[in-house]
């Protein structure tokens, strides 16, 4: 076991696939030579050579489109996009062709594709750098998407998503990227991209996040302990496919439920978790379905980004509302 950020166990994945399979390559926008804009690719160049790991014009639509024709061909590429908000241009690629090359040849053909990007707020970045709009990507038939919280996660589920036969979008969140240390197996180990992490259990209540918003839910989580409260905690690590199965148990144990995420509150993912809960645990809630996200506007820049983004505070206090509810 080694001791690893979110940074170090993402690069550690890439190596262990470069070394195992001839077939993965990995590219994007400074992701060669400089090993991308928060280093998680350095060093990967000089060990595989400028054929596996290479650098790419700013042309997000282009890096897509040929990872599809490599992916078609027998590779596994993983793309990295230097923000999740510069994806936008490559969407005619990924929602015409990458989400549906399966169904559109009958399943002759598949996309063994991962494109990596950072994802969210609380950096100090700039426009187009901040933006959690995963729900778009979750909407479109055809793909995985997949948001780790943690070091360990990161590792054992890119491992899986660049052995998955289907495309993946794997986000980051770049608020973890340094934040959180914890020991990480160096060898291989796989993650199922399905499947939630139950990371406490509790009776009270269930809170239901993923990314960079876990850890701000643990420590509202130290504020409801102190009052009395227990709460259940659940990582989605994958936010499609949903595991409905850990989902559903949890709230019908706790009757209770808040969803948490960075994004917009309109048609986000609190969204779809909430309707799967009132479709199979409505008998068991004690209280309405509740969400605490983002707001429905553009992100703000650096001065006030922290008033768009769920604290531990206010996750504090709407755990507190809806148990006395």
């Amino acid at each position: 076991m080694a001791v690893m950020n979110m940074v170090n166990a993402i690069h550690s994945a890439l190596d262990k696939k470069l070394a195992a399979d001839p077939n993965v390559i990995v590219f994007g926008e400074d992701a060669g030579k400089e090993g991308g804009v928060f280093r998680v690719t350095s060093g990967l160049q000089k060990k595989y050579g400028a054929k596996r790991v290479f650098d790419t014009p700013l042309a997000e639509s282009v890096l897509v489109g040929a990872g599809l024709g490599m992916a078609i061909g027998g590779l596994r590429p993983v793309i990295e996009i230097q923000f999740s908000g510069f994806m936008y241009p490559a969407f005619n690629q990924l929602i015409s062709h990458v989400a549906r090359i399966r169904h559109r040849s009958r399943g002759i053909r598949s996309a063994p594709l991962v494109i990596r990007m950072p994802y969210g707020g609380m950096v100090k970045a700039l426009e187009m750098h901040s933006e959690s709009m995963e729900a778009l990507y979750a909407h479109i038939p055809g793909l995985k998407i997949v948001i780790p919280s943690t070091p360990y996660d990161a590792k054992g589920l890119l491992i899986n998503a660049i052995e998955d036969n289907d495309p993946v979008i794997f986000m980051e969140p770049k608020r973890n990227y340094r934040a959180i240390k914890q020991e990480v197996p160096e060898q291989t180990y796989r993650i199922p991209l399905s499947k939630a992490r139950v990371v406490q259990e509790g009776q009270d209540i269930t809170v239901i996040s993923y990314g960079a918003m876990i850890k701000i839910a643990q420590q509202a989580m130290i504020l409801a302990k102190k009052e009395g409260y227990s709460v259940e905690l659940i990582d989605l690590r994958t936010i499609y496919p949903l595991d409905d199965e850990t989902i559903t148990q949890s709230v019908k144990k706790t009757g209770r439920v808040l969803v948490i995420h960075e994004g917009p509150k309109s048609f986000g993912v609190a969204a779809e978790v909430i309707s799967r809960i009132n479709e199979k645990a409505f008998l068991s809630l004690e209280a309405p379905p509740s969400r605490l996200t983002g707001f429905d506007t553009v992100v703000p820049l650096p001065q006030a980004e922290h008033l768009y983004y769920p604290d531990s505070l206010r996750i504090f206090h709407k755990i507190k509302s809806l148990i006395k509810y």
